[in-house]
């Protein structure tokens, strides 16, 4: 074999080899591949498929219903193209014919009838002679019930008698209800705002809440149409509300975010919702603009109700931007949200950090002595002047002499930069007793907002996010005056068909500080002493 030959076979046995190899090589690639899709198809199935463990038909697997049962139960994605076909399905076996569960409260039990006679009828001349009667279904808690409205019908005795047009048979005219011609009461109306906003549970909960209570067959559309008239109905009082809280010379301002469902983008969006509360009438309103974070949305607020005096926020640029140092409103900043900012810092310098931290709890110190003395405002401004300022003061002289050496990049730095910037506006505070020396109450306000986040998840669009600022900021106000909300909504829901055409004046009656005043029964303290 020549040298030529030998350099050939060499070269087929290694390119055999190399082939050899590489074929095991991707047949072991080709399996791993498998396996892992495998793996991945498990894991899809098991973050986003059912769970349940359902009959496959045809498998050797028992069922837990007889196969009828499965049959009427099981979703067929095609409409069958003749009734032969609907009465009889793919398997030769006879299907029963499937049916929507109809809406369904008339099986509830009639614990009210009211009884609404004619007024001023002369029963000389007119006689009973039949009676029309309407019904809503209440809830009263732990039961529905349907309430009778009963107008009994008058003719007269004499049909000879000659009377005036129309005073032939006589009724009394239909009370107003909260839905026209609606079965939900005003009760039941409430119950589905509170289970929604205080108790932070989503129509479909509800939906088998109330099946369980005898009304069953609900679709979500219905309730979700009952509560919009019910903020339809609110939503005066709602405005009411947040003219009087504008109408304070001290509030305090906070926002936070809302999922809003994004129909183009089928996603839910982060949103942001507003709040701001009066502070000495604690009166709180939430606020939405189309989910913006913009200064305009506060500033347009205060503006279109032409706001003066102190607004107390957090350190977010947006109030800032919207006020500036010649504007009416008087911007103060927040204690807490300066001391956090310190925390943060902790690791970097415990020394500095906390000499600072301690100046801090000495305001705080100070505020407490107040409240325990039960000073006046103007005693507790005076007592400001006299302890807090010199405390202040020292803060701000150790940032201006210290605080400059660190690096504005480190969280140190940060810190300070972040004080040194609102530490102008935080010392506004001790210009009046009133104002706090944080923002806390504001953000308190917000923490039902964060359960609903948890619970109800989110809000469908952004008219419904705005009807949740409506009765939240009822419900935020009836908290901060220890109002029972539940009597508070039955009564007004109850009563808003008669203000269709209210004065401002009129509606403010209604509002929950002023209406408690002719309903003490209302307050929860009274509402714990029934309850011992």
């Amino acid at each position: 074999m020549t040298p030529l030959e030998q350099t050939l076979t060499a070269t087929v046995e290694s390119l055999t080899k190399l082939v050899e190899t590489q074929s095991r090589q991707i047949e072991e690639q080709s399996s791993e591949i498998k396996k892992l899709t495998a793996q991945i198809a498990w894991l899809n199935r098991q973050l986003f498929g059912s769970k349940s463990e359902r009959f496959i038909p045809g498998s050797d697997q028992p069922g837990l219903f007889s196969e009828e049962d499965f049959e009427e139960n099981t979703p067929h994605p095609q409409e069958p193209a003749s009734k032969a076909e609907a009465e009889v399905g793919v398997d030769g076996h006879k299907r029963k014919p499937t049916s929507r569960k109809r809406e369904n409260w008339e099986n509830l039990p009639v614990l009210v009838i009211d009884t609404i006679e004619p007024k001023d009828i002369d029963f000389n001349r007119y006689r009973k002679i039949g009676e029309e009667t309407s019904y809503t279904v209440e809830f009263q808690p732990g039961m529905l019930f349907r309430r009778a409205i009963v107008r009994p019908k008058y003719g007269l005795i004499d049909p000879t008698e000659p009377v005036e047009r129309g005073q032939g048979v006589i009724i009394a005219r239909m009370p107003l209800l909260p839905i026209n011609k609606g079965v939900a009461g005003a009760t039941l109306l409430t119950e589905v705002v509170l289970q929604k906003y205080e108790y932070h549970m989503p129509f479909y909960r509800q939906i088998k809440q109330y099946a369980h209570l005898g009304m069953e067959g609900i679709k979500e559309a219905t309730m979700t149409g009952w509560f919009r008239r019910t903020m339809e109905l609110l939503r005066p009082l709602y405005e009411a509300l947040k003219a009087e809280v504008m109408a304070s010379d001290y509030i305090q301002a906070d926002e936070t975010t809302v999922p809003v469902i994004n129909n183009e983008r089928h996603q839910a969006d982060k949103e942001y919702l507003w709040m701001a509360r009066s502070v000495m009438e604690k009166l709180v309103v939430f606020f939405y603009n189309k989910g913006s974070r913009a200064s305009k949305v506060i500033k347009n607020l205060t503006d279109r109700y032409n706001f003066k005096g102190y607004l107390q926020c957090d350190g977010y640029s947006a109030y800032t931007a919207a006020y500036g140092p010649c504007s009416q409103v008087r911007l103060v900043h927040c204690m807490q949200h300066i001391s956090r900012e310190w925390d943060k810092a902790m690791s970097q310098d415990p020394k500095a950090v906390s000499w600072i931290k301690a100046k801090i709890r000495e305001l705080y110190h100070i505020e407490h002595e107040c409240d325990t003395q039960g000073m006046s405002l103007g005693q507790r401004k005076d007592y400001r002047q006299l302890k807090s300022r010199p405390v202040m003061d020292e803060i701000k002289e150790w940032i201006e002499s210290k605080g400059i050496k660190y690096s504005p990049e480190s969280l140190i730095g940060k810190a300070v930069t972040y004080t040194y910037n609102r530490w102008t506006n935080m010392m506004r505070y001790l210009e009046d007793g009133r104002i706090r020396l944080d923002n806390n109450l504001a953000e308190n306000e917000i923490r039902p907002i964060t359960l609903g986040r948890k619970n109800y998840l989110f809000c469908g669009n952004h008219k419904a996010a705005e009807d949740m600022c409506v009765v939240q900021s009822l419900l935020a106000t009836c908290r901060n005056h220890d109002i029972n909300p539940r009597v508070y909504l039955n009564d007004v829901i109850t009563n808003m068909p008669y203000y269709e055409k209210a004065t401002s004046l009129e509606l403010a009656t209604l509002l929950p500080h002023r209406w408690i005043k002719d309903h003490p029964e209302a307050k929860m303290n009274k509402v714990r002493e029934m309850a011992k």
